[in-house]
């Protein structure tokens, strides 16, 4: 069913430029290692587009165009825009209104793209990780790190004992993760999945007869051995926002990093995947909803309208599961918090 969503002019979007300090690399600064990454609402321009007239559309009103011109320092003449050229927009009124309104126009299906338009570009894309049912099958392990060293990093030596059924080919290469502990449901106490936490990515160098050696050439977060191998697959930042699946309903699980308060730009965990219609660029409501005794003879209690403080965005998807980004928040959000479709 889906839920009522709160009233609002507009949503505020900020392009993040964000230093993310690895664990373990607090006290020694020759080790401390930092990812910039970029988050935000994009626009392609099309032919007769303004300034004018998308920050009409976007913000409601024609003169805050001077903002979004100051916001795209790219742009050196307000008055000249051409077709293909990528805009930010820090602004922009409901975005599933928007999205849904777009596809309409565009006579587009649901969970049809919208091409050529607003898209979100998400550049540390490669680093999030999923939940599947199942541990996916590994391809090797890291047993040792030359000169042992306590961190793991970009540009160290690793060595890789491969699985027995896989070849492990110089030139190639592979995700660095570990699983977590199995996830339950609260509530019904059956798996949900097990997490794959991703720490970086390495690349063959040399094959020995019962191992590899590997250089570490993308560094998420803290590698460590005993972390396994997945092959890699590069993962577009570019997300095409996608028109949401009608009734839906579900939770968040758990946050990526584990986090119990989770806030904006946080990567989450839904119980909702490809089974349940759930897709890459689909928009969903994070929500509470209370319930209480409308007669105070009555043991019966009524739920109340439900209140939206939050939006998510899909950018990845398993059968059961999906990964997305928190990208409003108005309230603290913890694992169980309810998500449900945006309203009509």
């Amino acid at each position: 069913m889906d839920c009522m969503r709160k009233p609002r002019a507009m949503m505020v979007v900020c392009i993040l430029f964000v230093m993310v300090v690895f664990p373990g690399c607090l006290f020694a600064q020759e080790y401390m290692e930092t990812l910039e990454h970029e988050a935000g609402f994009y626009y392609t321009v099309k032919k007769g587009d303004t300034l004018w007239d998308l920050s009409n559309h976007f913000s409601d009103s024609p003169w805050l165009w001077p903002k979004l011109w100051s916001d795209n320092s790219q742009i050196p003449n307000p008055h000249w825009i051409y077709p293909g050229e990528r805009i930010r927009i820090y602004q922009i009124k409901g975005d599933d209104t928007f999205i849904k309104k777009t596809l309409e126009e565009g006579q587009g299906k649901e969970t049809e793209p919208i091409k050529d338009t607003v898209h979100f570009f998400y550049s540390p894309i490669n680093s999030i990780g999923f939940i599947k049912k199942q541990p996916i099958t590994p391809h090797g392990t890291i047993f040792k790190v030359q000169d042992d060293k306590g961190l793991i990093s970009v540009g160290d030596l690793v060595y890789i004992h491969p699985n027995v059924d896989q070849s492990l080919l110089p030139g190639t290469k592979y995700t660095v993760y570990r699983t977590l502990k199995p996830i339950e449901d609260k509530e019904t106490k059956t798996l949900i999945g097990t997490q794959h936490y991703l720490t970086g990515v390495v690349e063959i160098t040399k094959k020995e007869p019962d191992f590899v050696l590997a250089t570490v050439v993308q560094s998420y977060r803290d590698i460590a051995v005993n972390d396994l191998l997945m092959p890699y697959k590069k993962r577009s930042p570019r997300i095409a926002l996608t028109q949401s699946k009608k009734g839906m309903e579900g939770k968040v699980i758990v946050s990526d990093e584990g986090e119990s308060n989770i806030g904006d730009y946080t990567v989450v965990y839904i119980n909702k995947g490809d089974l349940d219609g759930v897709r890459i660029g689909q928009s969903y409501s994070i929500y509470s909803q209370e319930s209480e005794k409308l007669d105070p003879k009555s043991k019966e209690k009524v739920p109340l309208t439900p209140y939206i403080y939050g939006t998510l965005l899909v950018l990845h998807t398993e059968q059961t599961t999906s990964t997305a980004l928190i990208t409003r928040s108005e309230r603290s959000i913890h694992p169980e918090t309810k998500i449900c479709s945006p309203i009509e």
